[in-house]
């Protein structure tokens, strides 16, 4: 359970990361890009743990998967970028997929 937290941390750290990297204006504003590289440098680490028990496909999955749909709440939250009705759909799509991964596999770690 421990390495799922770890999961946990490593997906927060990249969405504070990616959401810092949209205000950094390509690396020109020098506050969010510290933050983009920080986050992103600790996103990684924290994910480097996780590996050790979950296996990888499954918590790239798992972090990819949680980390888009929570970035795009946040994008239509904080930067007005609305998803359509596509958008909203193919999302939809990754977290049943997140779901049936934890739920179903009996390749994860539970």
């Amino acid at each position: 359970m421990k390495n799922f937290l770890f999961l946990f941390i490593a997906i927060i750290f990249e969405i504070i990361a990616t959401s810092a990297l949209k205000k950094s204006e390509q690396f020109t504003q020098l506050l969010p890009s510290i933050i983009t590289i920080i986050g992103y440098f600790a996103a990684f680490y924290f994910l480097s743990f996780a590996i050790r028990t979950i296996p990888v496909g499954f918590a790239c999955a798992i972090w990819s998967g949680v980390g888009i749909v929570l970035i795009t709440i946040i994008g239509a939250i904080f930067f007005k970028e609305i998803p359509d009705l596509p958008a909203i759909i193919g999302l939809s799509l990754i977290i049943v997929g997140v779901v049936v991964i934890n739920v179903f596999s009996k390749t994860t770690v539970h």
